[in-house]
């Protein structure tokens, strides 16, 4: 028989909900080949079958460290293999059901939780019902961070919920970045060497030129590009041009126009609305505050 650790119906008071993430249960349990799913001790308000389901009113981030499974939801609409290393979301008011393969069982950590943080990730589409499932590897960090809300339930001190709520935020940043790493495996050289020949020529490089140098069309480099980055090409650039001016005017004497002029801004009518618009401050201003004596525009 399998050792499991469930800690369930976790406290939580009005001012721990205003912490963003309040955790209802967490555990971990190790299933093996051969063993009924769920376990007989599994706790009555999670039990659920294969076959019909459940339905909860709370989040809750699964992690299979060791073996495999399945995993369907009403979004899905079906089966999905899960192996270890995955980790998938259950929704609040959506019908799930998932379960260990019954020729290697599986290792599964878990934590439920609520609150206002989860929703804003979910409405600004970080997570989302159709991407449930996320492949974020074999991490001993995501295992210890369970293991660290594991124990933070079982003592229960004084603003425990804060704490068990930081690290759910810890996971779902760690999950999320760990499966857009995973996600662009194949594409990640290109990206850097994108960004070498931009920091090597930016003061004239253009995007289309970049593509070019890749060969690769304009439209998918641009799409590849942004959604490793979170800018397109023409964004990245200006930005890091804005940064490479912003370390010149705190560092020399330069005139705002010429360094403007240097980092590929011809017209210093639209040099200075960007800058603007990305630092909230003009080039003269910036200048003042970051260094004694600067010179004025």
């Amino acid at each position: 028989m399998s050792e499991n650790i469930h800690h369930k119906y976790l406290s939580v008071n009005p001012q721990d909900s205003l912490w963003g993430i309040a955790v209802n249960t967490v555990g971990t349990q190790e299933i093996a080949p051969g063993e009924a799913y769920p376990p007989s001790n599994h706790p009555q308000r999670y039990l659920f079958s294969e076959e019909r389901g459940r339905i909860l009113s709370e989040y809750q981030l699964i992690y299979i460290s060791k073996g495999r499974g399945r995993f369907m939801s009403a979004t899905i609409g079906r089966w999905v293999n899960i192996s270890e290393g995955d980790m998938f979301m259950l929704f609040p008011g959506e019908w799930h059901s998932y379960r260990p393969d019954p020729r290697t069982g599986w290792k599964e950590y878990w934590i439920g939780f609520n609150g206002h943080f989860i929703e804003a990730q979910e409405e600004n589409g970080f997570f989302t019902r159709d991407r449930a499932v996320m492949h974020v590897g074999i991490h001993s960090k995501m295992s210890e961070l369970y293991e660290n809300a594991i124990k933070a339930a079982a003592e229960q001190k004084a603003s425990f919920q804060p704490l068990l709520g930081s690290l759910v935020m810890h996971m779902l940043g760690l999950g999320y970045f760990y499966a857009r790493q995973e996600g662009f495996t194949e594409v990640e050289e290109r990206i850097d060497r994108a960004k070498m020949i931009i920091m090597e020529n930016l003061s004239t490089i253009t995007p289309e030129e970049i593509a070019s140098d890749l060969c690769m069309g304009y439209s998918n480099f641009r799409r590849i590009f942004k959604q490793y980055t979170g800018f397109s090409p023409a964004k990245y650039i200006i930005q890091m041009r804005i940064n490479r001016i912003l370390e010149a005017l705190t560092n020399s004497h330069d005139p705002i126009k010429q360094i403007a002029f240097e980092n590929g801004f011809d017209n210093y009518d639209y040099f200075f609305t960007v800058f603007r618009r990305i630092t909230g401050t003009t080039p003269g201003e910036y200048r003042a505050v970051t260094q004694r004596g600067g010179v004025k525009p």
